[in-house]
């Protein structure tokens, strides 16, 4: 069975592809900080499809916690999806660079950005074969890169969140050319109803009109299905066929 890794995966987007790979049959090693909620959504998603799911809570900054997952993708027998999902916002709520703590800021750059990289890099050696033990773009493993709009636009208060995701998706388009037998997909899911957003921004009056995470996720399924080339994409334009 494909085996994938998942970070920041007890709620939201992360839960959400998490019980959508294991409803296709995939083995999961899944992270969050907060060990309790993770291990009741291990719980569920093994209850609920029967498949192989390893909970292991921690903070992906640091190293020995990702060495952990990779270790656990391998005793599972493969490693063929990485998805970069755990995401930091430099501030909660959000406030406008001027008044953005630095400390805040390097702590966006060091979840958002070194630590997908640090799992990369320490994920490699089994991605570059996945499970059918090849090393060509349909066989080989694939990484997936949670984005932002705010990558793109300049939103304000969003200058440290959107900075970070910003250099993720750059990092990402530098590994696509540096593993060509990878995939290497950067992916804007859009606007989503989700605990992040509401730490974001609290008491939004239109948050209750965002859309659930659950809503995007065929738009990931697709990209896993089909394989196009690496790059950055977004869930709309996945999910309208484009």
């Amino acid at each position: 069975m494909p085996v994938a890794i998942i970070t920041g995966a007890s709620k939201g987007l992360g839960r959400a592809l998490a019980g959508s790979l294991a409803q296709r049959g995939w083995d999961l090693v899944l992270d969050a900080r907060t060990e309790s909620v993770l291990t009741e959504t291990a719980e569920q998603v093994r209850r609920r499809f029967g498949t192989r799911v390893v909970a292991l809570a921690g903070d992906v900054t640091r190293a020995g916690h990702r060495g952990d997952l990779v270790a656990a993708a391998q005793e599972l027998g493969s490693l063929d999806l990485l998805v970069s999902n755990a995401s930091a916002l430099g501030a909660e709520p959000l406030v406008p660079l001027a008044e953005l703590p630095l400390d805040g800021l390097r702590e966006a750059l060091e979840t958002n950005v070194v630590a997908a990289l640090g799992l990369v890099q320490e994920a490699l050696p089994l991605l570059r074969t996945g499970t059918a033990g090849g090393t060509e773009p349909d066989t080989a493993g694939a990484v997936i890169a949670v984005s932002s709009d705010a990558a793109r636009e300049a939103y304000a208060t969003w200058g440290g969140y959107g900075s970070s995701k910003a250099a993720l998706d750059l990092l990402t388009r530098v590994l696509a050319v540096e593993e060509p037998g990878l995939r290497v997909w950067a992916v804007d899911p859009g606007d989503m109803r989700t605990d992040l957003y509401e730490a974001a921004v609290p008491g939004d009056g239109d948050a209750g009109a965002r859309p659930e995470p659950e809503s995007v996720v065929p738009a990931f399924l697709r990209l896993l299905d089909e394989r196009p080339a690496s790059g950055r994409y977004e869930a709309a334009a996945l999910l309208a066929g484009r």
